[in-house]
């Protein structure tokens, strides 16, 4: 374990023994940093915040911070972050709050771009990106694999699906569904996101399936429910097109057209 003698760290903390703290870091009591982990200088980490192996956390970064929401009351919420991650300067991560999951999480292998924020409740999965000030309102859930351009706002409660990308200085204010690319203020669908499921390994028969999907559930005069219907029928073999029916199925906000 390498701490630099400017950094304050509780006596509480638990760190792993090669865990590295760069000058003028602040680590709290109740902070847990698993093995590998590089804290850079200026970082401050507070609350009841989990970080696990190998990731790498710039300078003026902050964790674990009490949620950003007027009815906090400085409950003992949490912070976890997993594995693999890379999160760049000033970035800010805070805890969950007593009125969501009381847990904000980020998964594995994400990389947070300058600036990104991740407030209170979000539930961030694997191989995220968010360019630099990317920022989630309160309890959004991003899937695995979402891509998020520099300046994007998702407003409160919104979910990303798996793969989606969203072009930046983009506001969604509504759920983007699975595998599509959106942008625009306020973000709207332009199609599959092809590039990225390719570059991904998505197969041809996945990708058809998906591209078919789209015409079927957004630019066919049917309704929702008969879109859905249609698209299960022709293509709900497909995991795909299974998840991405799922996911407007269960939309509690709804959707971007």
């Amino acid at each position: 374990m390498h701490i630099h003698p400017t950094a304050i760290v509780a006596p509480e903390a638990q760190l792993a023994e090669d865990v590295t703290v760069g000058a003028y870091s602040i680590l709290g009591p109740k902070v847990s940093i698993a093995a590998g982990t590089e804290i850079g200088s200026h970082v401050v980490i507070e609350g009841r915040t989990t970080i696990g192996a190998r990731n790498r956390i710039h300078a003026f970064v902050s964790l674990g911070g009490p949620p950003q929401d007027l009815g906090y009351g400085g409950e003992d919420t949490e912070l976890i972050v997993g594995d693999d991650n890379v999160i760049r300067e000033n970035a800010s991560i805070h805890r969950g709050s007593h009125r969501g999951a009381a847990v904000t999480r980020v998964g594995n292998g994400c990389y947070l771009m300058a600036y990104t924020h991740i407030a209170h409740d979000c539930q961030v999965g694997n191989c995220v990106i968010m360019a630099n000030a990317a920022t989630l309102g309160g309890h959004v859930q991003l899937e695995d694999h979402v891509n998020l351009g520099g300046l994007v706002a998702i407003h409160q409660f919104c979910r990303i699906g798996a793969f989606a990308f969203i072009g930046g200085l983009s506001a969604a204010r509504m759920d983007i569904p699975p595998y599509m690319l959106a942008d625009g203020f306020h973000a709207k669908l332009h199609g599959p996101n092809l590039v990225g499921l390719k570059r991904h390994g998505f197969t041809p028969e996945a990708l058809q399936a998906i591209k078919r999907s789209y015409r079927i559930l957004f630019r066919s005069n049917l309704l929702l429910r008969e879109a859905i219907e249609k698209a299960r029928q022709e293509l709900g073999s497909v995991p795909e097109v299974e998840h991405l029916l799922w996911f407007l199925e269960t939309s509690q906000r709804g959707f971007a057209r």
